[in-house]
């Protein structure tokens, strides 16, 4: 037989030829076999898999099947009965092994279809297969021909038997010894695949530069860890108890915490992420959340687990894990150990987006400060009641946030080109984390423009048109002399780029340098239409505002004149995020 024998040891035990008393093949000396009461056999289907021992014993003679199933009827170790393969030669074993995966055991005959097959066999299974975990003793009732000093030397192999010596008293603890080894070096590679795992979920998470990235992240890596189904949530404290919305107590009217929102989200979860969770969550997921936020532990339930991960900095997060198996100790030591390599990840990504985002503010009211033009700022009474009307301009919406709205549609233009597989020569990661900021420094050059040219209602003539366009040229002076005290690419080298050549036409019509094609910078062919687009959708002194459909109409136009038509695509592309209320890239009403 070559599959899980349905008959089971009884069956065969009963039809199988009693051994004649010379017979070397298999002998149990003084050892009675035990009584062979209402074995189980091979198990049933309903059984869930590893319930049971998986043996695959290999020998050419049916007899040694049929005594070895007999002797091993009633065998347990740890709970967990026998189940028992059956092949009649080497080839038939190799058969097996290739698609049984969890063999424990093999009680291996020497001598069968030729006299070193079983040999051959344990070269197969141990060089060819990479099969390291499986015990395997060797059972010969031809010692002569596979002397035991050279076998155990020259082969990786558990044991060896010599079939008259063979009691089954000795058959028994033999088997418990190599299950037991087995145990522990299945153990162990799980541990060590574990740990693998986690290296590699840790390395590759902590190269995202997104809070909400490192999130998802982290839900796939742990559902990957555990092997547990796709429903998972990630819930993150923000602000405490005096956080808008909170009752007193810090709670929401619900009972549970206002501040309670979610991060991310996979499976059902997926719609939710960026919801608060109370009203959103369902209740009794909230409930398990709430509960591991205040007893500061992991959960365990037999569908589900919550886990609790606490940065060095007190911040708290709760990932919630739809699963459908109890998790193993072994599973649960490895939670323990990915969540905390991970927790100083949350905290490392909160003070990198709190930079991030001065940077922008910083960037953003310079910015500001250069595109109202020279003299803005002064020591005298007009000028400072000047700039505090800037400073009250400036905290209600303005030119500030219009550079904030240009650099995130700016991003969004290159995250579509960078997942859509263009430009990978200009696209890395590094220019995708600081076009942003390069393109609040396209108007830099500004500061050394008259403010009333950049005023001015009516039409420029040509003096004046000639003075505003010396802003693409001091701009990029500017930002490439600041370029200088930083080493490597930096958002002022890029920013230097988009400052000088964000007014070059794909058609060669622009200005400072009349530019065509590909020879105009990518990150300034992407700003322009950022630029533009906002621009057109907001009133100028010299005209009012676009609407939003009229605007794109006239980017699509001016695709392949003015604008790179792959930038135009990705730019269409990202249109319904760019107009999302509340995606802080949309332009005004």
């Amino acid at each position: 037989m070559t599959d899980a024998d349905p008959t089971g040891p009884e069956d065969e035990a009963r039809t199988a030829p009693a051994p004649e008393s010379g017979d070397e093949d298999l002998v149990f000396l003084d050892d009675a076999a035990p009584d062979n009461t209402a074995p189980d056999g091979d198990g049933s289907a309903e059984e869930q898999p590893g319930s049971r021992w998986t043996m695959l014993i290999v020998d050419d003679e049916p007899e040694v099947h049929a005594i070895t199933k007999l002797v091993l009827s009633d065998f347990a170790y740890k709970g967990r009965k026998a189940r028992f393969l059956s092949a009649h030669s080497a080839a038939e074993a190799r058969r097996i092994l290739a698609r049984e995966s969890d063999i424990a055991l093999i009680l291996l005959d020497v001598v069968m279809e030729t006299e070193d097959a079983g040999l051959r066999l344990v070269h197969h299974i141990r060089e060819e297969l990479r099969n390291r975990n499986v015990r395997i003793i060797l059972r010969t009732g031809q010692p002569g021909q596979a002397p035991e000093r050279a076998v155990i030397l020259d082969y990786d192999i558990n044991d060896y038997k010599a079939k008259t010596q063979l009691t089954a008293q000795q058959l028994f603890t033999t088997t418990v010894a190599a299950l037991r080894s087995y145990e522990d070096i299945v153990t162990i590679d799980a541990n060590r695949r574990g740990l693998e795992k986690i290296i590699e979920a840790s390395s590759s998470l902590f190269r995202a530069r997104s809070m909400k990235l490192f999130a998802a992240g982290v839900l796939t890596q742990l559902s990957g860890l555990l092997g547990v189904g796709p429903d998972a949530i990630l819930c993150m404290q923000r602000g405490g108890a005096g956080a808008a919305g909170c009752t007193p107590s810090g709670r929401a009217p619900s009972g549970y915490p206002a501040s309670l929102y979610v991060l991310a989200g996979s499976g059902r979860f997926e719609a939710l992420i960026n919801e608060p969770a109370a009203g959103h969550v369902d209740p009794a997921v909230l409930d398990a959340v709430t509960a591991c936020l205040e007893r500061q532990a992991h959960g365990y339930a037999g569908d589900h687990c919550t886990l609790y991960i606490r940065t060095p900095n007190d911040r708290e997060t709760v990932v919630y894990l739809r699963s459908n198996r109890p998790l193993s100790e072994l599973d649960r030591r490895l939670i323990e150990v990915f969540c905390g390599k991970i927790s100083v990840g949350f905290d490392n990504l909160h003070h990198y987006e709190q930079l991030y985002r001065a940077q922008q503010g910083t960037l953003a009211a310079l910015a500001d400060l250069a595109e109202r033009g020279r003299g803005t700022l002064g020591t005298d009474g007009a000028a400072a009641e000047k700039t505090a009307d800037m400073a009250a301009e400036i905290i209600g919406d303005s030119r500030f946030s219009r550079s904030l709205r240009i650099a995130a549609i700016t991003e969004r233009i290159a995250r579509r080109l960078h997942a859509d597989g263009l430009f990978p020569e200009s696209l890395d990661e590094s220019t995708l984390e600081i076009i942003g900021l390069a393109a609040i420094l396209h108007d830099i050059g500004n500061a050394a423009v008259d403010p009333g040219i950049l005023s001015k209602p009516g039409p420029l003539d040509p003096t004046e048109r000639s003075a505003m366009q010396t802003h693409t040229v001091a701009g990029a002076a500017l930002l490439h002399q600041a370029s200088h005290l930083a080493d490597g690419p930096t958002h002022l080298h890029l920013g230097a780029a988009v400052a000088r050549w964000h007014h070059e036409n794909w058609d060669g019509t622009g200005y400072p340098d009349g530019r065509t094609g590909a020879a105009i910078p990518l990150c300034a062919r992407i700003v322009a239409v950022a630029d533009a687009y906002d621009a057109m959708t907001r009133d100028r002194p010299y005209r009012p505002a676009l609407d939003r459909a009229h605007a794109v109409e006239e980017i699509r136009r001016l695709a392949g004149l003015r604008f790179d038509p792959a930038v135009v695509d990705a730019f269409l592309a990202v249109l319904p995020e760019i107009d999302r209320p509340g995606s802080g890239a949309g332009p005004a009403a």
